[in-house]
């Protein structure tokens, strides 16, 4: 029962990593205008995404634009936008390759070894889509304070951190649990495996006690002929 319980909670874990893994990758919120110094408008917010920036005025409603080229994008965009493709194809394959090893389906049986190996898969996956999320999301924000604080870039090209960062450093945590609860239930498998084949029943052990109890040793036998 707990180790159900532990499947359940890794493929909740795992089914909201996989959706705020596709909602980063499609928010726009990455770059967001700074209002420091001079640039005090309040009444108009610049936000820049992967796929397309958005300016959104007080009493106009938000006008986006899809980039013209991925070559527009600075080079942590770019590889942001690559990386965060592959975590969002990766995180929905360890989420299906879960549910199949899940105790409650009998897609592929109710083999317990095949069914640890395939939650075993989905926990490493897991675990890598939040190291592939964590990766881009932590490079742009790391770009984005170095020239936050650095003096030569001009103050309206300076950004601060979006929502879609924060989303994603929340996101990677939340995969990188579940994978770690998947690769936990797995070694219960193998563990509980291991110890039910190791140890012989009772009923075997008493039958081979009466078998040697009964047949006396050719030693024996010289003696009493």
């Amino acid at each position: 029962m707990a180790t159900y319980a532990l499947q359940i909670a890794g493929l909740v874990l795992g089914g909201v990593g996989m959706v705020g893994t596709v909602a980063v990758t499609v928010m726009p919120q990455w770059r967001v205008s700074a209002f420091i110094g001079s640039n005090i408008v309040v009444f108009e917010n610049l936000w820049e995404g992967l796929w397309m920036s958005c300016m959104r005025h007080a009493n106009i409603r938000m006008q986006c634009k899809i980039y013209d080229s991925l070559l527009a994008l600075s080079p942590d965009l770019q590889a942001a936008r690559g990386l965060m493709c592959a975590a969002s194809v990766l995180a929905f394959l360890a989420f299906m390759t879960a549910v199949l090893g899940m105790q409650c389906t009998r897609c592929i049986g109710d083999d317990e070894t095949v069914k640890g190996h395939l939650l075993l898969t989905a926990g490493v996956l897991f675990i890598i889509t939040g190291l592939v999320v964590l990766i881009p999301v932590s490079w742009v924000a790391n770009s984005i304070i170095r020239d936050f604080y650095n003096p030569i870039v001009d103050i309206a090209q300076k950004r601060e951190l979006g929502e879609a960062l924060y989303i994603g450093w929340t996101t990677a945590l939340v995969l990188i649990a579940g994978g770690m609860l998947f690769c936990c239930v797995s070694c219960c498998h193998e563990k509980s495996s291991s110890y039910r084949y190791s140890i012989p029943s009772h009923r075997t052990t008493q039958k081979s006690y009466h078998t040697t109890k009964k047949s006396p040793s050719v030693y024996s036998r010289s003696q009493y002929v």
